[in-house]
């Protein structure tokens, strides 16, 4: 049972855990277990459900079965911590996080926009650095 939307938990391997993200790529979820893990948490990595589909229409009388094949579905994976406290949004916007080599993790480097972690600047000043260049972008 969630929270809210941000805060989701399920078992995982007959464990209760916090969910971190769902339906990751293989390369996403390593990224997120070895930053996890390197800030203390116990990471559990499971393969994703299936997405659900309709079901096929039935053949009216005297038709054949269309041979549909099932489109192949992408390998995701779902991460959680067995810290149940854990949130993503209040660990990274409350600078809880840090990478390996000691920098807190700021949301480019989560999103893995960046490879390293910008945090001399805080995310609200890049946003008015931005503004003030002319740039209309936000991050």
């Amino acid at each position: 049972m969630a929270i809210n939307k941000n805060h989701e938990f399920d078992d995982l391997e007959g464990v209760k855990c916090a969910i971190v993200e769902k339906n990751v790529t293989r390369e996403r979820a390593g990224f997120l277990k070895q930053l996890l893990e390197g800030n203390h948490y116990t990471v559990i990595i499971v393969p994703s459900p299936p997405p659900k589909t309709a079901a096929a229409p039935k053949p009216a009388a005297g038709e054949d079965l269309p041979s549909a094949t099932q489109p192949e579905t992408p390998e995701t994976f779902t991460v959680g911590v067995t810290d149940v406290s854990f949130n993503a949004t209040n660990a990274i916007f409350g600078r809880l996080l840090k990478t390996g080599n000691g920098h807190i993790v700021t949301l480019a480097y989560w999103q893995q926009k960046e490879t390293v972690s910008h945090d001399e600047i805080p995310y609200y000043e890049q946003a008015e650095l931005l503004i003030e260049d002319g740039n209309k972008r936000f991050i």
